[in-house]
Parts: structure tokens; C-alpha cells; sequence
């Protein structure tokens, strides 16, 4: 398979951008891996459809301990439990991400759009991306590691030409 640089970039530079602005940390990227068998979540696990030139789906994985130390760091106190507002603050950051990836596809020439973010809690659900390899790469900092996994490849161009149709 060969990787597509251009449009899996944007997404860990956005990682990287969002996780050190809204948490002050060092992130430092682990070992990538490419992946084709069916992904078992994490604990959490926010996923976002992408559409558009580049399509396909983002998700970024953590534990609880992770998400618990991200939101305590973004509220300026300590969360014990990863109750509703953690859950809405941890969608909320995979949203951003995922948005700021997509300006920055943008930028490049590729147009597209994200989806509002799907929260899985709860380690164990597989999620097929069927014929899309998966490339995970995993983002280690301070307050533990978040693992953003990437299933994207460009929409494949039409060639055929527009037809046009009458209801009858």
C-alpha cells in the first residue's frame, strides 16, 4: 500500500498543534503502524466521518486515566470521573482536531468536511473500516498516551459524464 503523506500529515499536525496548545504539553510520536484487520476500541474512542476529497474516518483512542488528566488539564481541576462533561470535552477535542486537519487539507487543494464526533466508551467494539488500512499513530505526553488512528484515502475522481434524468 502506498501511504499517502499529503493527506495523513495534516491530522497529526493538527494533533499535535491541539493537544500542546489546550494542555501546555510535550507530545512526542511513537512508532506508526499500519493496520487492516478489523480495530478494537479503547476505553474512549471518538470517531469522525470525513467526506469530501479526502474521506474515510479519524479515530482517536485513550483510557480513561488519559481522558480524566486532558480534561483536568482544560478545566483547571481535577476530574475523577469521566462523566458527561468529560465525555462532551474529549468529543469536543477530536472534533477540533479533526477540523483544524481538514483547513489544512483545505489549504493544500482538498475539499471536504467532518461529521459531528461518535463517542465510543467502553474498551472492546470492533470497528471495520473494511477496504481502508488503518495507520496508527500514537502520541505520547505528559499526561499519558492518545492514539489517533487514520483510515483516509482521496475520493477516486469521476470519469463518466453527468446524466441528466425526468420524473415521470
Amino acid at each position: 500500500m502506498k501511504l499517502q503523506v499529503n493527506i495523513l500529515n495534516p491530522f497529526v499536525i493538527a494533533a499535535g498543534e491541539v493537544l500542546s496548545s489546550e494542555l501546555g504539553v510535550n507530545i512526542k510520536r511513537g512508532q506508526l503502524r499500519l493496520h487492516r484487520e478489523t480495530h478494537i476500541s479503547e476505553d474512549i474512542t471518538v470517531l469522525i466521518s470525513l467526506v469530501g476529497d479526502v474521506w474515510g474516518v479519524v479515530m482517536i483512542s485513550l483510557s480513561f486515566e488519559t481522558a480524566k488528566a486532558i480534561i483536568s488539564r482544560m478545566l483547571g481541576e481535577e476530574v475523577v470521573d469521566f462523566n458527561e462533561l468529560a465525555q462532551s470535552g474529549i468529543s469536543e477535542l477530536g472534533n477540533v482536531i479533526s477540523g483544524l486537519a481538514i483547513t489544512k487539507l483545505a489549504a493544500a487543494g482538498y475539499h471536504g468536511d467532518i461529521s459531528v464526533p461518535t463517542l465510543i466508551v467502553g474498551k472492546g467494539s470492533k470497528i471495520s473500516t473494511f477496504d481502508i488500512a488503518r495507520i496508527i499513530v500514537p502520541l505520547d505526553t505528559d499526561v499519558g498516551t492518545v492514539s489517533l488512528t487514520l483510515a483516509v484515502k482521496l475520493t477516486p475522481k469521476k470519469t463518466t459524464k453527468a446524466s441528466s434524468w425526468q420524473m415521470g
